[in-house]
Protein backbone atom coordinates (compact mmCIF):
# COMPACT_ATOMS: atom_id res chain seq x y z
CA UNK A 1 0.00 0.00 0.00
CA UNK A 2 2.75 2.25 1.18
CA UNK A 3 4.62 1.65 -2.61
CA UNK A 4 1.33 2.46 -4.07
CA UNK A 5 1.19 5.59 -2.38
CA UNK A 6 4.85 6.68 -3.96
CA UNK A 7 3.79 5.74 -6.94
CA UNK A 8 1.00 7.73 -7.32
CA UNK A 9 2.45 10.44 -6.07
CA UNK A 10 5.59 10.23 -8.16
CA UNK A 11 2.84 10.38 -10.86
CA UNK A 12 0.87 13.05 -9.78
CA UNK A 13 4.28 14.77 -9.87
CA UNK A 14 5.26 14.63 -13.09
CA UNK A 15 1.75 14.98 -14.48
CA UNK A 16 1.67 18.88 -12.51
CA UNK A 17 5.37 19.45 -14.00
CA UNK A 18 4.69 18.53 -18.04
CA UNK A 19 1.27 20.15 -17.12
CA UNK A 20 3.27 23.41 -16.52
CA UNK A 21 5.58 23.17 -19.26
CA UNK A 22 2.77 22.34 -21.40
CA UNK A 23 1.09 25.63 -20.14
CA UNK A 24 4.54 28.42 -20.54
CA UNK A 25 5.51 26.14 -24.15
CA UNK A 26 1.93 27.09 -25.53
CA UNK A 27 2.17 30.69 -24.29
CA UNK A 28 5.54 31.09 -25.75
CA UNK A 29 4.27 29.61 -29.05
CA UNK A 30 1.22 31.98 -28.77
CA UNK A 31 3.21 34.89 -27.79
CA UNK A 32 5.96 34.32 -30.91
CA UNK A 33 3.06 33.75 -33.14
CA UNK A 34 1.22 37.04 -32.36
CA UNK A 35 4.96 39.06 -32.03
CA UNK A 36 5.14 37.91 -35.96
CA UNK A 37 1.90 38.51 -36.81
CA UNK A 38 2.23 42.00 -35.65
CA UNK A 39 5.46 42.09 -37.43
CA UNK A 40 3.96 41.21 -40.54
CA UNK A 41 0.97 43.70 -40.40
CA UNK A 42 3.67 46.34 -39.55
CA UNK A 43 5.71 45.45 -42.32
CA UNK A 44 2.64 45.29 -44.74
CA UNK A 45 2.10 48.55 -43.28
CA UNK A 46 5.61 50.30 -43.58
CA UNK A 47 5.94 48.68 -47.33
CA UNK A 48 2.96 50.19 -48.64
CA UNK A 49 3.88 53.25 -47.47
CA UNK A 50 7.13 53.32 -49.08
CA UNK A 51 5.69 52.28 -52.16
CA UNK A 52 3.01 55.53 -51.91
CA UNK A 53 5.76 57.82 -50.66
CA UNK A 54 6.10 60.45 -53.29
CA UNK A 55 9.26 61.20 -55.04
CA UNK A 56 11.06 64.78 -53.37
CA UNK A 57 11.40 66.14 -56.21
CA UNK A 58 9.31 69.08 -56.79
CA UNK A 59 9.88 69.98 -59.99
CA UNK A 60 10.48 67.60 -63.36
CA UNK A 61 14.06 66.37 -63.67
CA UNK A 62 16.48 64.80 -66.21
CA UNK A 63 18.48 61.96 -65.16
CA UNK A 64 21.04 59.82 -67.20
CA UNK A 65 21.02 56.21 -66.65
CA UNK A 66 24.54 54.53 -67.87
CA UNK A 67 24.20 51.58 -70.13
CA UNK A 68 24.97 48.51 -67.82
CA UNK A 69 23.50 50.03 -64.54
CA UNK A 70 22.70 48.26 -61.69
CA UNK A 71 19.34 48.99 -59.39
CA UNK A 72 21.91 49.96 -57.06
CA UNK A 73 23.77 52.20 -59.41
CA UNK A 74 20.08 53.36 -60.38
CA UNK A 75 19.40 54.13 -56.30
CA UNK A 76 22.32 55.99 -56.02
CA UNK A 77 22.00 58.26 -58.74
CA UNK A 78 18.11 58.59 -57.09
CA UNK A 79 19.33 59.54 -53.87
CA UNK A 80 22.77 61.92 -55.33
CA UNK A 81 19.76 63.90 -57.14
CA UNK A 82 17.50 64.41 -54.23
CA UNK A 83 14.73 62.22 -55.86
CA UNK A 84 14.44 58.89 -53.88
CA UNK A 85 16.01 59.09 -50.19
CA UNK A 86 15.68 55.24 -49.20
CA UNK A 87 18.04 53.41 -51.84
CA UNK A 88 17.74 50.49 -50.06
CA UNK A 89 14.00 50.06 -50.68
CA UNK A 90 14.83 50.87 -54.14
CA UNK A 91 17.24 48.30 -54.65
CA UNK A 92 15.31 45.77 -52.60
CA UNK A 93 11.81 46.50 -54.80
CA UNK A 94 13.86 45.66 -57.47
CA UNK A 95 14.88 42.53 -56.80
CA UNK A 96 11.46 41.57 -55.57
CA UNK A 97 10.10 42.69 -58.91
CA UNK A 98 12.87 41.33 -60.93
CA UNK A 99 13.09 44.68 -62.44
CA UNK A 100 14.22 45.46 -66.12
CA UNK A 101 16.32 48.82 -66.11
CA UNK A 102 16.87 50.34 -69.31
CA UNK A 103 20.03 53.17 -69.88
CA UNK A 104 19.22 56.56 -71.40
CA UNK A 105 18.22 60.10 -70.23
CA UNK A 106 14.55 59.90 -68.40
CA UNK A 107 12.69 62.51 -67.12
CA UNK A 108 11.19 62.04 -64.11
CA UNK A 109 8.01 64.41 -63.34
CA UNK A 110 7.55 65.26 -59.65
CA UNK A 111 5.99 62.96 -57.03
CA UNK A 112 6.21 59.65 -58.25
CA UNK A 113 5.92 56.71 -56.16
CA UNK A 114 8.65 54.02 -56.03
CA UNK A 115 6.77 51.63 -58.60
CA UNK A 116 6.21 54.51 -61.04
CA UNK A 117 9.86 55.47 -60.84
CA UNK A 118 11.02 51.79 -61.58
CA UNK A 119 7.99 51.89 -64.15
CA UNK A 120 10.04 55.08 -65.91
CA UNK A 121 13.34 53.28 -65.58
CA UNK A 122 11.64 49.74 -67.31
CA UNK A 123 9.92 51.84 -69.85
CA UNK A 124 13.31 52.93 -71.97
CA UNK A 125 10.83 55.64 -73.28
CA UNK A 126 13.71 58.22 -73.11
CA UNK A 127 13.58 62.08 -72.47
CA UNK A 128 12.82 64.22 -75.20
CA UNK A 129 13.28 68.10 -76.48
CA UNK A 130 11.08 69.58 -79.00
CA UNK A 131 12.49 71.20 -82.15
CA UNK A 132 10.68 73.35 -84.21
CA UNK A 133 11.76 74.59 -87.76
CA UNK A 134 10.11 76.34 -89.90
CA UNK A 135 9.63 76.25 -93.85
CA UNK A 136 11.80 78.19 -95.77
CA UNK A 137 14.72 77.77 -93.78
CA UNK A 138 18.43 77.51 -95.38
CA UNK A 139 20.63 75.36 -93.41
CA UNK A 140 22.81 78.22 -91.92
CA UNK A 141 19.59 79.54 -90.36
CA UNK A 142 18.46 76.09 -88.60
CA UNK A 143 21.01 76.33 -85.77
CA UNK A 144 19.05 79.81 -84.36
CA UNK A 145 16.16 77.70 -83.70
CA UNK A 146 17.55 74.40 -82.56
CA UNK A 147 20.02 76.04 -79.70
CA UNK A 148 16.72 77.21 -77.80
CA UNK A 149 16.65 73.35 -76.85
CA UNK A 150 19.93 72.58 -77.50
CA UNK A 151 22.35 74.99 -76.91
CA UNK A 152 25.50 73.03 -76.97
CA UNK A 153 25.61 72.67 -80.45
CA UNK A 154 27.91 73.97 -82.95
CA UNK A 155 27.19 75.92 -85.74
CA UNK A 156 30.26 75.06 -87.48
CA UNK A 157 30.33 71.46 -87.44
CA UNK A 158 26.67 71.65 -88.12
CA UNK A 159 27.26 73.96 -91.66
CA UNK A 160 30.35 71.64 -92.11
CA UNK A 161 27.88 68.08 -92.14
CA UNK A 162 25.44 70.03 -94.27
CA UNK A 163 28.24 70.87 -97.04
CA UNK A 164 29.65 66.80 -96.55
CA UNK A 165 28.93 65.77 -100.21
CA UNK A 166 30.15 62.54 -98.66
CA UNK A 167 27.99 62.59 -95.46
CA UNK A 168 25.02 63.30 -98.42
CA UNK A 169 25.64 60.13 -99.83
CA UNK A 170 25.46 57.73 -96.52
CA UNK A 171 21.88 59.17 -95.99
CA UNK A 172 20.98 58.23 -99.24
CA UNK A 173 21.10 61.87 -101.01
CA UNK A 174 23.25 62.31 -104.17
CA UNK A 175 23.74 65.86 -104.09
CA UNK A 176 27.21 67.87 -102.85
CA UNK A 177 25.09 69.29 -99.99
CA UNK A 178 22.08 68.93 -98.02
CA UNK A 179 20.79 71.97 -98.51
CA UNK A 180 17.00 71.58 -99.64
CA UNK A 181 16.83 68.21 -97.35
CA UNK A 182 16.22 68.99 -94.09
CA UNK A 183 12.94 68.88 -93.58
CA UNK A 184 11.31 71.67 -91.45
CA UNK A 185 8.73 70.26 -89.17
CA UNK A 186 8.57 69.88 -85.23
CA UNK A 187 10.82 67.41 -84.20
CA UNK A 188 10.57 65.42 -80.76
CA UNK A 189 14.36 64.88 -80.36
CA UNK A 190 16.33 62.33 -77.84
CA UNK A 191 17.24 64.47 -75.16
CA UNK A 192 21.48 63.47 -75.92
CA UNK A 193 21.76 64.61 -79.60
CA UNK A 194 24.46 65.99 -81.71
CA UNK A 195 24.34 67.66 -84.79
CA UNK A 196 24.81 64.72 -86.73
CA UNK A 197 22.04 62.71 -85.06
CA UNK A 198 19.69 65.73 -85.84
CA UNK A 199 21.02 66.05 -89.53
CA UNK A 200 19.97 62.72 -89.90
CA UNK A 201 16.54 62.62 -88.43
CA UNK A 202 15.41 66.01 -90.38
CA UNK A 203 16.61 64.07 -93.96
CA UNK A 204 15.04 60.72 -93.28
CA UNK A 205 11.88 62.58 -93.29
CA UNK A 206 12.51 64.58 -96.21
CA UNK A 207 13.62 61.40 -98.01
CA UNK A 208 10.23 59.83 -96.05
CA UNK A 209 7.94 62.46 -97.98
CA UNK A 210 9.65 61.46 -101.18
CA UNK A 211 8.72 57.81 -101.09
CA UNK A 212 5.43 59.13 -100.18
CA UNK A 213 4.92 61.23 -103.24
CA UNK A 214 6.11 59.65 -105.71
CA UNK A 215 3.11 58.60 -107.19
CA UNK A 216 1.87 62.19 -107.22
CA UNK A 217 2.86 64.57 -109.89
CA UNK A 218 4.37 61.82 -112.29
CA UNK A 219 4.36 63.66 -115.21
CA UNK A 220 6.26 66.79 -113.13
CA UNK A 221 8.55 64.46 -111.92
CA UNK A 222 9.31 62.87 -115.10
CA UNK A 223 9.95 66.66 -116.65
CA UNK A 224 11.87 67.75 -113.64
CA UNK A 225 14.70 64.97 -113.72
CA UNK A 226 13.65 63.91 -109.40
CA UNK A 227 13.63 64.89 -106.45
CA UNK A 228 16.66 66.96 -106.01
CA UNK A 229 15.15 69.17 -108.98
CA UNK A 230 11.57 68.98 -107.32
CA UNK A 231 12.87 70.84 -104.16
CA UNK A 232 15.17 73.10 -106.32
CA UNK A 233 11.81 74.58 -107.44
CA UNK A 234 9.63 73.54 -104.29
CA UNK A 235 12.60 75.68 -102.55
CA UNK A 236 11.90 78.95 -104.88
CA UNK A 237 8.26 78.67 -104.54
CA UNK A 238 8.65 78.58 -100.50
CA UNK A 239 10.78 82.12 -100.31
CA UNK A 240 8.73 83.98 -103.14
CA UNK A 241 5.48 83.42 -100.52
CA UNK A 242 4.23 83.25 -97.48
CA UNK A 243 0.87 82.74 -98.42
CA UNK A 244 -0.17 79.18 -99.26
CA UNK A 245 -2.65 79.86 -101.51
CA UNK A 246 -0.82 81.36 -104.59
CA UNK A 247 2.18 78.67 -103.81
CA UNK A 248 0.40 76.54 -106.23
CA UNK A 249 0.09 79.35 -109.06
CA UNK A 250 3.51 80.81 -108.30
CA UNK A 251 4.55 77.63 -109.21
CA UNK A 252 2.44 76.86 -112.56
CA UNK A 253 4.11 80.55 -113.22
CA UNK A 254 7.64 79.01 -112.84
CA UNK A 255 6.48 75.69 -114.66
CA UNK A 256 5.61 77.94 -117.68
CA UNK A 257 9.14 79.90 -117.80
CA UNK A 258 10.85 76.50 -117.25
CA UNK A 259 8.78 75.80 -120.37
CA UNK A 260 9.66 78.91 -122.29
CA UNK A 261 13.16 78.52 -121.69
CA UNK A 262 13.02 81.98 -119.75
CA UNK A 263 14.77 82.57 -116.78
CA UNK A 264 12.76 82.24 -113.25
CA UNK A 265 14.05 85.55 -112.36
CA UNK A 266 13.61 84.92 -108.82
CA UNK A 267 15.63 87.68 -106.22
CA UNK A 268 15.57 85.03 -103.22
CA UNK A 269 18.00 82.98 -105.12
CA UNK A 270 20.15 86.22 -105.92
CA UNK A 271 20.29 86.80 -101.79
CA UNK A 272 20.94 82.86 -101.32
CA UNK A 273 24.03 83.27 -103.10
CA UNK A 274 25.73 86.24 -100.31
CA UNK A 275 23.35 85.30 -97.59
CA UNK A 276 21.23 88.54 -97.96
CA UNK A 277 17.74 87.76 -96.66
CA UNK A 278 16.47 91.22 -96.11
CA UNK A 279 17.36 94.79 -97.55
CA UNK A 280 18.11 95.80 -100.93
CA UNK A 281 19.30 93.54 -103.95
CA UNK A 282 22.25 95.65 -105.12
CA UNK A 283 23.03 95.69 -109.29
CA UNK A 284 26.17 94.41 -108.77
CA UNK A 285 24.61 91.14 -106.93
CA UNK A 286 22.07 90.75 -109.66
CA UNK A 287 24.81 90.73 -112.02
CA UNK A 288 26.36 87.76 -110.41
CA UNK A 289 27.84 84.90 -112.58
CA UNK A 290 26.86 82.86 -109.77
CA UNK A 291 24.86 79.76 -111.41
CA UNK A 292 22.47 80.00 -108.26
CA UNK A 293 21.51 83.46 -110.02
CA UNK A 294 18.11 82.97 -112.03
CA UNK A 295 17.81 86.70 -112.68
CA UNK A 296 20.90 85.92 -114.85
CA UNK A 297 20.69 82.38 -115.96
CA UNK A 298 17.63 80.43 -117.49
CA UNK A 299 16.78 76.52 -115.53
CA UNK A 300 17.07 75.57 -112.53
CA UNK A 301 19.78 76.37 -110.28
CA UNK A 302 21.94 73.38 -108.86
CA UNK A 303 20.38 72.92 -106.07
CA UNK A 304 17.77 73.92 -103.20
CA UNK A 305 18.29 77.17 -101.67
CA UNK A 306 16.43 76.73 -98.60
CA UNK A 307 14.37 73.79 -96.91
CA UNK A 308 10.97 73.89 -98.42
CA UNK A 309 7.90 72.39 -96.82
CA UNK A 310 5.52 69.61 -97.74
CA UNK A 311 3.07 72.49 -99.23
CA UNK A 312 5.61 73.92 -101.14
CA UNK A 313 7.04 70.80 -102.99
CA UNK A 314 2.97 69.53 -103.19
CA UNK A 315 2.96 72.87 -105.43
CA UNK A 316 5.52 72.20 -107.70
CA UNK A 317 4.16 68.83 -108.34
CA UNK A 318 0.51 69.90 -109.16
CA UNK A 319 0.97 73.39 -110.16
CA UNK A 320 -2.33 75.25 -111.03
CA UNK A 321 -2.16 75.07 -115.15
CA UNK A 322 -2.33 78.78 -115.99
CA UNK A 323 -0.86 81.08 -118.54
CA UNK A 324 0.74 83.64 -115.99
CA UNK A 325 4.37 84.20 -116.32
CA UNK A 326 4.97 87.49 -114.30
CA UNK A 327 3.85 88.21 -110.60
CA UNK A 328 4.94 91.17 -108.15
CA UNK A 329 4.05 91.49 -104.23
CA UNK A 330 0.71 94.23 -103.99
CA UNK A 331 2.49 95.64 -101.04
CA UNK A 332 -0.40 96.61 -99.67
CA UNK A 333 -0.22 94.14 -96.32
CA UNK A 334 -2.28 91.80 -98.01
CA UNK A 335 0.76 89.31 -98.71
CA UNK A 336 -0.48 88.43 -101.79
CA UNK A 337 0.56 89.00 -105.39
CA UNK A 338 -0.40 90.71 -108.95
CA UNK A 339 -0.38 87.78 -111.43
CA UNK A 340 0.19 88.93 -115.27
CA UNK A 341 0.45 87.38 -118.69
CA UNK A 342 2.81 89.64 -120.64
CA UNK A 343 5.11 92.44 -119.57
CA UNK A 344 3.46 95.25 -120.02
CA UNK A 345 0.54 94.21 -117.76
CA UNK A 346 3.29 92.99 -115.24
CA UNK A 347 4.97 96.73 -115.58
CA UNK A 348 1.12 98.17 -114.50
CA UNK A 349 0.84 96.04 -111.62
CA UNK A 350 4.40 97.07 -110.39
CA UNK A 351 3.15 100.89 -110.73
CA UNK A 352 0.36 99.87 -108.86
CA UNK A 353 2.52 97.92 -106.29
CA UNK A 354 4.64 101.34 -106.01
CA UNK A 355 1.34 103.38 -105.45
CA UNK A 356 0.25 100.89 -102.86
CA UNK A 357 3.88 101.27 -101.01
CA UNK A 358 3.42 104.85 -101.01
CA UNK A 359 -0.07 104.58 -98.92
CA UNK A 360 1.54 101.81 -96.21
Amino acid sequence: MHQFIQIYALFYTLGKFFSFKFDVMKKLFLFIFFSLLLAGFAGGFYLKKRLETPSMNKNPIILEIPIGSSPAKVSQILHENKVWNDPDMFRLWCRVKKCALKAGWFEIPPQQNLEELIAIFESGKNAVRKVTIPEGRASWEMPFYIKKEYPELDAAVWDSLVQDAKFARSLGVNASSLEGYLFPETYLLPFKSDEETIIKTMVAANLKLRDELQSQGASVWKKLGGWHQILTLASVVEEETGNTSERTIIAGVFHNRLDLGMPLGADPTVRFIFKNLTGPIYKSQLNSDSPYNTRKFAGLMPGPISNPGRQAIEAVLNPEKTNKLYFVAKDDGSGTHFFGSTLIEHNRFKDSAAQNRLRH
